[in-house]
């Protein structure tokens, strides 16, 4: 078994490598070459941590494997990352491990090509103003990815601890783009692409405030009960995900599905754009909206690329298992 540890991530696979790998799966899921399997996700009853398992088998790539993780509030406290995560990766012909790898940069890594998947893919072409609604450590990942699909010119802002914009400025700035903190009306008002990236349960942005030529890509909901928009928002806009099952359930859809405002067959995975089997966006006055569940199938994507790239470069250690 091959292991690659988390401190070798960093210098191993960029932005461009997670987003080609999440892009090709994505297809894949949607032409039924690959297929996620149940989430199983837990509070543990101890030291206030989630800990779960996302899997899945692509039959196209041969990828097969799972990610083991979940999210310990106390990290923080202790100099460690909240989100902590591995993926091991199987020979689908014998079942035999192959790979052990660090998945927390991964993880972050992965959440952001698929918004910016979705903003190549959906949004409209001349956007200027990307909103960022989320100011966490996922925020900067989230608006370097997505600055690379559009000539945006400015970054507007909105956290619910204004304290912690400061994170988006110094990313808008790195990137050469001017950044302003807004409201959330200015923001639905003037955003061309608006990414939220929070962990809330309660819907920040409101279907009043967002203008029509919008797209959103909604991050942040993977657990039952979180939201971050409105779900008349859902139901104004055409929805796309990165899997349907999950979507309705611990997705961002799962309230306007609850409240009937929206149908699972509303909804159509991203991967059946990327293939070339739906249109995408069909106007530039539309609103699209991106529920991103992340799915095992992203993980195990971009850990089989890590693992290709330390093979070659002869970084990481094979060990006897």
């Amino acid at each position: 078994m091959y292991v690659v540890p988390e401190s070798a991530i960093a210098d191993l696979i960029s932005p461009q490598d997670s987003f080609e790998a999440v892009e090709s799966v994505f297809a894949a899921m949607a032409r039924k070459d690959a297929y996620n399997f149940p989430v199983i996700r837990e509070a543990i009853g101890h030291a206030d941590a989630l800990y779960g398992f996302k899997s899945g088998f692509d039959r196209a790539g041969l990828v097969l494997g799972l990610k083991a993780g979940g999210y310990w509030p106390g990290n923080a406290d202790k100099g460690l990352t909240n989100h902590q995560s591995s993926v091991f990766l199987f020979d689908p012909d014998t079942g035999r491990p192959t790979a052990m790898v660090g998945g927390n940069l991964l993880t972050a890594l992965r959440t952001a090509a698929a918004s910016a998947v979705s903003i190549r893919y959906l949004a409209p072409k001349g956007a200027k103003v990307l909103g960022m609604i989320g100011a966490g450590h996922q925020s900067a990942f989230q608006m370097r990815a997505a600055a690379k699909q559009r000539d945006f010119e400015k970054v507007i802002g909105w956290n619910f601890h204004p304290e912690m914009l400061s994170r988006l400025e110094e990313t808008a700035a790195e990137l050469g783009l001017p950044y302003e903190s807004v409201d959330l009306d200015r923001m639905g008002a003037e955003a061309d692409v608006i990414v939220s990236i929070t962990s809330s349960f309660d819907p920040i942005l409101k279907d009043a405030q967002v203008k029509g030529g919008t797209h959103l890509a909604c991050m942040g909901t993977d657990t039952k009960g979180k939201q971050e928009v409105e779900a008349a928002l859902l139901a104004r806009a055409r929805v796309f995900t990165d899997e349907i099952a999950q979507s309705i359930t611990i997705g961002e859809a799962q309230h306007a599905v609850a409240d009937g405002s929206l149908a699972e067959s509303d909804i159509t995975e991203i991967g059946a754009v990327i293939a070339g089997m739906d249109p995408g966006r069909r106007s530039d006055d539309e609103i699209t909206l991106f529920d991103g569940t992340g799915v095992g199938l992203q993980d195990l994507a971009v850990a089989a690329k890590a693992v290709e790239l330390a093979r070659e470069r002869g970084i990481g250690q094979e060990i006897e298992v």
